[in-house]
């Protein structure tokens, strides 16, 4: 939704910032992605948007949250209270677990393959992967036998492929013009 990608973009760009600042990204990463997992529970959904007081509903947000919330993300859940904006918690994790990864200079990489790829072929593909894109990658790797044989590579908006389907594809697309 962007919508609430916009409405959400603030908010993790500052709980980003300041996780930066206190040098506590990875407590803030795990506190933002537990908080977009409850934020996107349909019943917990349902009683934030029922809830009419902002300070009942960052109650309710601390409370379930428990031991995996410190002060500073209690802090966090009542500013956004306060704005209205409880609902744009999943969207704050992905939006926050994004910063994380370019700060890390890591991507993931969705590897799409006819076959399955052995520890080898996975390793050296996340390497040339790696001196490509000059960031740490972690392979998403799935199996779609409809490739033939090869890989479709996707990372971020880099489409690499390289399937038989894919080139059958293109073969085709050249014959008819």
């Amino acid at each position: 939704m962007a919508e609430f990608t916009t409405i959400a973009r603030p908010y993790a760009k500052a709980a980003f910032d300041f996780a930066v600042e206190s040098n506590n990204v990875d407590s803030w990463l795990e506190m933002t992605t537990f908080l977009g997992q409850i934020a996107s529970n349909d019943a917990v959904v349902s009683l934030l948007k029922a809830t009419t007081a902002s300070t009942d509903a960052a109650d309710l947000l601390i409370k379930v949250g428990g031991e995996q919330l410190n002060k500073n993300g209690h802090n966090f859940i009542k500013t956004m209270a306060q704005n209205e904006r409880l609902l744009v918690l999943p969207e704050v994790a992905v939006l926050f677990a994004q910063y994380y990864d370019e700060y890390n200079k890591q991507v993931d990489a969705d590897v799409t393959s006819a076959a399955e790829l052995n520890d080898a072929q996975q390793a050296n593909l996340a390497a040339s992967l790696e001196k490509r894109l000059a960031r740490k990658v972690k392979l998403n790797v799935s199996i779609d036998k409809s490739l033939v044989a090869g890989v479709i590579i996707r990372v971020e908006d880099l489409l690499i492929d390289r399937s038989v389907r894919g080139k059958l594809e293109r073969l085709s697309n050249q014959l008819q013009s």
